[in-house]
């Protein structure tokens, strides 16, 4: 079976979750989805390129997630979330490209 590579899991969590938590209108559901998919990636991240990178990827998702919220203020929410998305996406798919 292929696996779908760190880069879709992190990008589709943060959609994703941003996703079920404006549909449902439950927050936590949608922090559940984001957190799910963010440990997917990072044991993903830890095994293509170590821990090191791992961490890194891993701060850079939260941050992504934090950061989605002031910029949604000046893009709005959907257009932040999908450049803080294809942003982790581009920092994964090149990290982990460096080391495998």
């Amino acid at each position: 079976m292929a696996r779908v590579p760190a880069a879709a899991v992190a990008a589709g969590g943060l959609v994703g979750g941003y996703g079920v938590a404006r549909w449902t209108r439950k927050r936590p559901l949608g922090g559940v989805a984001l957190a799910a998919a963010g440990a997917v990636a990072a044991r993903q991240w830890h095994q293509d390129a170590g821990p090191k990178a791992a961490a890194g990827l891993s701060a850079a998702y939260v941050a992504a997630f934090a950061g989605s919220h002031p910029l949604a203020k000046r893009v709005g929410a959907w257009p932040a979330v999908f450049t803080v998305a294809a942003g982790v996406a581009l920092a994964s798919w090149t990290v982990t490209r460096r080391s495998g």
